[in-house]
C-alpha cells in the first residue's frame, strides 16, 4: 500500500490517503500482448456481432493516429475524448483486438463493458434502492416541521441545512451565479421549481445515450424516451442526479427548499444512465469537459462501471477483464488531473460499502454489467482502486446521521477520507421515536417524470397512498408549478452538501472576473477541510452496528482524535465557519 502524509489543524502529522499517482509510479502502460494471440495480424479476419471497445492511446499518441488506426483495423468511432486518448469503437467481436495488436499509437484495447456468458434469472441491479432507498422496504414515514424563518418551506425538514449551517452563512454569503457546480450524475431536471433558477442550460450536457436491453437482452433503462435514445441536457429519468442538485444548490426563493450554496449556478454533466450506471467514456467525457468550460466544483457520487473496484492484476479476473480496468485507472487519472489543472474541486462520494477503503473487504459484486456476470476476487489495497474516489485530487467525504453518527452503510478510512457530512442514516437513534423514520434521512428534489414512474404520484400530479406512505413532499406555487420531494439516503446525499460548502468558498474567495470566478482547488480543499467541526470517535470507539439489525461485517472501528480520524477525516463541513474564517486557510 503507498501513501503520502497530511497536517492536521492540530500539527501533527496524521496518514492521509491512499494517491492513485503514487500507485502509478509502477507502469501503467499495457501493451497489447495481453489480448493478442501470439500469432495475430493485421489481416486478422473479422467475425461476430458489433460490439463496442475502449481504445487507450499510448502516451504522446495525437488522437487522430489513435482513430486512424482504429478505422484500418475495422473499427467506427462513435466516442472519442482528444484530452484523454480515450475512444470508444464499435467492431466485430473477434479480431478487432488482434488488428490492432501492432499498432504503436495504441495503449490498450478491451470490450467497453464485460461479456455476457449467459442470463440471469436476476433484474439488472439498481444500486439506488439498496441502500438510498432504505425507508422504502421499511416503511418509514416522518412528521413535517414547522416553516423556519428566512427560510424556503420546507427546509425545517432539512437537518443536513442545519448542520452545516448554510441558514447561517447565506446572511454572508448565498453563492453568486457566476460559481459553477457541476452534477456528474443521472441528470439534473432542469424543469423542477428548485432548479430552475439556477440551472444553466447553456453550459449542461448529456455524455450518456440510453441502453434499452443488454448484450443478454436484459432490460436497463428501459425504452428510449426520445428519438436517437439521447435524453435533452435538462431530463433525468433516474433522480438521483435531481436529489443531489437540490442539495447543493436549489433556490431560496420562499418555495419548496433551498440548497446548501442556494445563489450559485447548477450545471448538469450527466455521465450516469437511466439505471444508476456510470460507464467510462461518457464519465471521462463530463470530466474533461468541466475543465473545459470551467467549472469551479464538480460533485460526483457513484463508481464508475463495471467494477467497484479496478484492479490491474487481479487473478480472478480474466486477460480480457483486467486490461479493461487498466484502461478505466488510467482513463480516470488522466482526466481527474486535467480537471485539477484547470481548476476544478472534484468532491467524491466515499462509497456505501460499509468498509475501510484501506482495508477492502473481499467483492462479490464486480463485474456488475450485464447483470448475473459478478465472480468472487479478493481485494488487494495496492493493486485495486474505486473510481473516481480513489483518483487524484478526489475530495473524499463519509456520511452521518441527526445524531452525528457515521452512519452504517458509509465506507470510512484514513487513506481517501477528507471531510464528513449529513447524508441520512435511517437507522440513527435507537431506542427513541426517530429511529426507522424519513427524518433521519435527506429530502431533496424529486422530478415529477420519475415520481410518476415510481407511483408516488398519479397522471394528475397529486401524491399516491404509495406515496404518501414514503414522505414524498410536495409543494406548489401561486402559478400552479408544483415540485415533489423524496427523502434518500447515502454518501452520494453526503458528498453535494460538502460540494454546496466548496461552492460558497470559492464564492467568497475566488478572484472574480469577466470570464468567471477562480479559486485554486488545492486552496478550496484546504478551507474546507481547515474550516469543518470536529468530530470525535465515538465511545467506545468499535460501533456495533448488529444492534441496528445489521451483520458484523459492518461493525467499525473509530481511529485518531477530533481533529482528523478514519470516521469523520477532518470533521463536518461547516458554511459558517467556511465563508467567515476560512481566509487563513488560503495562505
Amino acid at each position: 500500500m503507498s501513501g503520502n502524509t497530511g497536517e492536521s489543524r492540530t500539527g501533527v502529522r496524521v496518514k492521509r490517503r491512499k494517491t492513485l499517482v503514487a500507485a502509478l509510479a509502477a507502469p501503467l502502460v499495457v501493451s497489447l500482448a495481453w489480448v493478442a494471440t501470439p500469432s495475430a495480424t493485421a489481416g486478422q479476419e473479422l467475425s461476430g456481432k458489433s460490439v463496442e471497445f475502449n481504445v487507450l492511446a499510448a502516451d504522446g499518441t495525437a488522437t487522430e493516429a489513435l482513430e486512424a488506426a482504429v478505422r484500418k483495423a475495422g473499427g467506427t468511432v462513435v466516442a472519442s475524448n482528444r484530452t484523454v486518448g480515450l475512444l470508444t469503437a464499435t467492431a466485430p467481436e473477434n479480431g478487432f483486438t488482434q488488428r490492432l495488436s501492432a499498432e504503436k499509437s495504441v495503449a490498450a484495447v478491451a470490450r467497453s463493458r464485460s461479456i455476457g456468458q449467459s442470463p440471469d434469472a436476476r433484474a439488472p441491479k439498481d444500486k439506488a434502492k439498496d441502500i438510498e432507498k432504505e425507508n422504502r422496504a421499511a416503511g418509514g414515514k416522518g412528521a413535517q416541521g414547522a416553516v423556519t424563518a428566512g427560510m424556503d418551506p420546507l427546509d425545517s425538514q432539512l437537518w443536513g441545512l442545519k448542520s452545516v449551517r448554510s441558514d447561517l452563512a447565506r446572511e454572508v454569503q448565498a453563492g453568486d451565479k457566476r460559481v459553477k457546480v457541476g452534477v456528474l450524475d443521472t441528470g439534473v431536471d432542469g424543469s423542477h421549481p428548485d432548479i430552475a433558477p439556477n440551472f444553466d442550460r447553456q453550459l449542461s450536457r448529456n455524455f450518456t445515450r440510453d441502453i434499452p436491453v443488454d448484450d443478454l437482452g436484459q432490460e436497463v433503462d428501459g425504452p428510449c424516451e426520445y428519438a436517437g435514445c439521447v435524453d435533452p441536457a435538462d431530463v433525468d429519468n433516474g433522480g438521483h442526479g435531481t436529489h443531489v442538485a437540490g442539495t447543493i444548490a436549489a433556490a431560496a426563493d420562499g418555495h419548496g427548499i433551498s440548497g446548501v450554496a442556494p445563489g450559485v449556478s447548477i450545471v448538469n454533466i450527466r455521465g450516469g444512465q437511466d439505471s444508476g450506471y456510470f460507464f467510462l467514456q461518457p464519465v471521462v467525457d463530463a470530466m474533461t469537459y468541466s475543465g473545459d468550460v470551467g467549472l469551479d466544483v464538480v460533485n460526483m457520487s457513484f463508481y464508475v462501471d463495471p467494477w467497484l473496484y479496478n484492479c490491474k492484476s487481479n487473478a480472478a479476473d480474466s486477460t480480457e477483464e483486467q486490461v479493461q480496468q487498466r484502461i478505466a485507472i488510467i482513463s480516470i487519472t488522466r482526466a481527474m488531473n486535467y480537471a485539477y489543472r484547470k481548476g476544478v474541486t472534484q468532491v467524491v462520494s466515499l462509497g456505501n460499502q460499509h468498509q475501510d477503503l484501506g482495508k477492502p473487504l473481499p467483492d462479490s459484486s464486480s463485474p456488475n454489467f450485464p447483470a448475473g456476470n459478478e465472480h468472487d476476487r479478493v481485494i488487494d489495497n495496492a493493486d485495486c482502486f474505486s473510481l473516481p474516489v480513489e483518483g487524484p485530487h478526489a475530495v473524499g467525504v463519509s456520511s452521518f446521521g441527526p445524531s452525528q453518527a457515521k452512519a452504517d452503510y458509509s465506507n470510512y478510512g484514513f487513506e481517501r477520507i477528507s471531510v464528513s457530512a449529513p447524508g441520512g442514516y435511517f437507522r440513527d437513534g435507537l431506542g427513541t421515536p426517530t429511529y426507522r423514520t424519513n427524518g433521519n434521512l435527506i429530502l431533496s428534489a424529486y422530478p415529477k417524470n420519475v415520481a410518476l414512474t415510481e407511483g408516488a404520484i398519479d397522471a394528475d400530479g397529486n401524491l399516491t397512498p404509495d406515496g404518501e406512505a414514503l414522505g414524498v413532499q410536495k409543494a406548489c406555487r401561486p402559478d400552479g408549478s408544483c415540485g415533489y420531494y423524496q427523502f434518500l439516503q447515502g454518501t452520494s446525499m453526503a458528498s453535494p452538501h460538502a460540494s454546496g460548502v466548496a461552492a460558497l468558498i470559492v464564492a467568497q474567495y475566488g478572484k472574480y472576473s469577466a470570464g468567471g470566478v477562480n479559486l485554486d482547488p488545492a486552496k478550496t480543499q484546504r478551507v474546507l477541510e481547515g474550516t469543518a467541526h470536529d468530530i470525535a470517535c465515538p465511545s467506545p470507539r468499535t460501533v456495533d452496528y448488529t444492534l441496528v439489525g445489521r451483520s458484523a461485517e459492518f461493525n467499525a472501528t473509530c481511529e485518531g482524535d477530533a481533529a482528523y480520524n478514519n470516521f469523520y477525516g477532518h470533521g463536518g463541513v461547516d458554511a459558517y465557519t467556511a465563508v467567515t474564517k476560512g481566509a487563513k486557510f488560503l495562505k
